[in-house]
């Protein structure tokens, strides 16, 4: 007879469609969209974006790039590699504990991965965002939800959380050794690129409203981890990942891609510095993403095909990718430590 867990970890990744059906890329697109913290507009106005311009004119393209990425056998990339990373914390936590996977949006739901918890009469349930840097976008959103949804319980367990951990040690090694794996010196430059925001979200961070944010940042978020700040935390992670591998300061460059409408995001943008390292001279380039725990659509198509192209277009050679952190057994290693809060 099995131990009977008594501590729940909840891991929430962004969401994938449940197929690359046009339909279901819609239902998906609509449902990340319409949240509040992803586009901080009026319901309204939000809704006439959204459901009336962007989900039906991304969706019929989006599902063609899916299709793309879509194993037969194992599916979605991202519910892929989560999967894995769900059913490997568990075998490394033990029988104390239980662990579940949810999306923030589409399935398996927040909403039906709570009651799974609840239905355990646990003492505790530790809730991990898979987003190393904070933003009100993504781990601010999954707190959220979860918030909302568990308050409606009859008997609360403690609830922790884990905002970010962008500097985590073992997970930034595990991107190191990754990167390790192609040979640093046969590339003339190394980006870090980072998903985007627009850029008077990172200034909503801060409660009195007085707070503006130029587009490329402030020198001190660029130096100095602040705890609520994505631009800052996107810097730390390149800092220590750096640090790492000993790169040189000319070694490197930091950018943010998928950005959404005309507005301005957090710059410089990725397609913005491509075009700059191919006017310089520079042929071939080694890329990270570490806004992502797992390989998806925006690493496995954004940079490893629409950017590859775009800079062989420019004049370039090559756009490597090093491989996310999947199902690495450090990683795996680093959100244990996340869940034992250690």
């Amino acid at each position: 007879m099995s131990k009977k867990a008594t501590k729940g970890i909840l891991l929430v990744q962004l969401g994938t469609p449940d197929s690359p059906s046009t339909a279901d890329v819609k239902k998906y697109l609509t449902e990340f969209l319409m949240d509040g913290r992803v586009i901080d507009i009026s319901y309204i106005k939000r809704t006439l974006l959204v459901k009336g311009v962007i989900a039906p004119t991304r969706a019929p393209k989006s599902a063609k790039i899916y299709q793309t990425i879509w194993d037969q056998e194992t599916g979605s990339p991202l519910m892929h590699y989560s999967v894995i990373q769900c059913d490997l914390l568990q075998k490394s936590l033990g029988e104390d504990y239980h662990v579940e996977l949810a999306m923030r949006y589409q399935n398996p739901s927040i909403e039906q991965a709570l009651k799974n918890l609840e239905g355990m009469m646990l003492d505790s349930i530790r809730v991990i965002p898979l987003f190393p840097q904070y933003a009100s976008a993504t781990a601010g959103s999954v707190i959220d939800r979860v918030m909302e949804l568990i308050r409606k319980w009859n008997y609360l367990p403690n609830i922790s959380f884990v905002s970010s951990y962008c500097q985590e040690p073992l997970m930034i090694e595990t991107y190191a050794d990754h990167a390790r794996q192609h040979d640093l010196s046969k590339f003339d430059h190394i980006v870090f690129s980072y998903h985007g925001l627009p850029v008077r979200q990172l200034g909503k961070v801060d409660p009195t409203g007085t707070l503006k944010c130029p587009e490329d940042g402030c020198e001190s978020c660029k130096t100095t981890v602040n705890s609520f700040c994505y631009l800052s935390q996107c810097h730390g992670t390149t800092r220590a990942i750096v640090q790492k591998l000993g790169l040189e300061k000319s070694q490197y460059s930091i950018c943010f891609q998928s950005r959404l409408g005309k507005e301005p995001w957090i710059q410089p943008y990725t397609s913005s510095l491509l075009e700059d390292l191919a006017k310089s001279g520079k042929k071939k380039l080694l890329v990270f993403s570490p806004a992502f725990v797992a390989d998806c659509i925006e690493t496995i198509d954004e940079i490893g095909v629409e950017y590859a192209n775009e800079f062989k277009h420019l004049g370039g050679e090559e756009v490597q990718l090093v491989e996310s952190l999947n199902a690495d057994p450090k990683w795996i290693a680093a959100l244990k430590r996340l869940a034992l809060n250690a």
